[in-house]
């Protein structure tokens, strides 16, 4: 009787560990359950031993904690690649000369408009139509700063939102850590406490690159791939920002030290690369390409005449760098310094007001080397092409992530998660033991019950 009502037992909970696998077949994360039985220990009858039956000695979640380790470092090189590819798709989209955000329409008006005015140099409303052209190409240049400027402050403030999210996930991975390690110490399964905290790693790892060690009572430690420690334990370290002075964008600090560098993964990776690397290099080009043409429109201006006879003054206003060597901020302080048309110097002959062969030599600085040894139009489109190549690159390198990313889930998805057809065969499988253990506490009855008549007086 002892021996089948111990089976009663453990085949009772060997259904509840299936049916609560059956209940969570769609709950994210969860790692199916499974019963582990051991045989009691036997006792001596005589000088036979004696079976004494079976027990559920503990139930155990089936994970791969390689295999995830694996997740983890696929879901933070895909985060950084999302977030890198999107921020650079706004930035792609500024460039776009098929919806008329570009500045190759407003660059070859510019220039067409001195090729213009060389039909008729003395024609006022061909002069006024030069200045017109000027200033939407300098207002093209000045817009295409402002905005490169908005998306890179916006990505700053993500990398400030997303550092908040890294200190919450961290915060509550040290949480698990205490309450699967007081579970752990008790002899029970933390079983769905390692759940949350796999999920809890996986969405850090969406963050931020990570190292995690596991201890053997289901806690861990993580730190960033390059070491820094974001968990040990039930304490976690809170991530930091400050903005940098010389960049005026916030850099993420750990104890103290910059390791913004040295992200190497996650969201914040992707949002950090695009923010001090993509964009200051396109904002960078831009720049270079204003100052070459401010400078060589200024230098051909200047060595012709105007309408009045007078030498040319300065077309656009000249740009001072602030720091030697650096074309720092041409694009957005562009503008034309001409407010009258006569101003603009067709002529190349003093005194000679019917002369056009300024006017020729301004247009023909379309195809004149003025900026790297380059003309405007190609450094333009060699900048276009430095960003469509930034993107395409790193949606090809997307796409290869996911796939891999998509393989190990499959994997992981055999190895943890719940299959309603193995988990029905379970059923039947404790079922019947259920059944017969129960037939067996039958059979005793009905013997002991004969047993006790045979000797009981009619």
């Amino acid at each position: 009787m002892s021996v089948a009502l111990q089976s009663l037992l453990t085949q009772q909970g060997a259904l509840d560990v299936t049916a609560n696998n059956i209940a969570n077949v769609n709950t994210p994360g969860y790692s199916r359950e499974v019963p582990i039985f051991e045989e009691s220990p036997p006792t001596l009858v005589g000088n036979t031993e004696v079976g004494t039956g079976v027990t559920l000695a503990s139930v155990e979640s089936v994970r791969d904690n390689i295999l995830n380790l694996r997740i983890d470092q696929e879901t933070s090189q895909q985060s950084s690649l999302n977030s890198y590819v999107d921020s650079m798709n706004q930035v792609q989209a500024l460039f776009n000369e098929t919806q008329g955000t570009g500045l190759q329409t407003d660059l070859s008006n510019f220039f067409n408009s001195f090729q213009s005015l060389s039909t008729d140099p003395t024609d006022s409303s061909l002069q006024q139509s030069v200045i017109i052209a000027g200033q939407d190409l300098a207002q093209a240049f000045s817009e295409t700063s402002q905005n490169l400027s908005t998306i890179q402050q916006g990505l700053d403030q993500s990398v400030v939102q997303t550092v908040q999210q890294v200190n919450q996930l961290t915060s509550q991975i040290a949480n698990l850590n205490q309450q699967i390690e007081q579970i752990s110490n008790t002899g029970q399964n933390p079983g769905d406490l390692v759940d949350e905290q796999d999920q809890a790693l996986t969405n850090l790892s969406n963050l931020i690159d990570i190292s995690v060690v596991s201890a053997n009572n289901g806690t861990v430690s993580v730190t960033t791939s390059n070491g820094a420690l974001l968990v040990s334990g039930d304490v976690s370290s809170n991530l930091t920002t400050q903005i940098n002075t010389t960049t005026g964008m916030h850099d993420v600090y750990d104890n103290g030290s910059d390791i913004t560098s040295s992200i190497a993964g996650g969201q914040l990776q992707g949002l950090i690369n695009a923010r001090d690397s993509a964009i200051p290099s396109a904002m960078s080009s831009l720049d270079n390409l204003a100052a070459g043409l401010i400078s060589a429109v200024n230098q051909q201006q200047t060595a012709g005449y105007d309408a009045n006879g007078n030498p040319g003054v300065d077309f656009f206003t000249p740009f001072t760098p602030t720091t030697p060597g650096s074309n720092a901020g041409a694009a957005a302080t562009m503008s034309v310094a001409l407010t009258n048309p006569d101003q603009v110097a067709a002529s190349g002959t003093a005194g000679s007001t019917g002369d056009n062969s300024n006017a020729i030599a301004l247009a023909n600085l379309q195809n004149s080397p003025i900026v790297a040894g380059q003309t405007a139009g190609d450094y333009y489109s060699n900048l276009i092409d430095q960003v469509g190549n930034d993107v395409s690159n790193a949606t090809s390198q997307q796409e290869a992530v996911s796939l891999v990313l998509q393989q190990l889930t499959n994997q992981q998805s055999s190895v943890s998660g719940v299959s309603l057809d193995e988990e029905a065969t379970n059923l039947v499988m404790y079922q019947r033991a259920y059944e017969a253990s129960a037939r067996v506490i039958s059979v005793v009855d009905e013997l002991n019950s004969d047993t006790i008549d045979m000797f009981t007086p009619s």
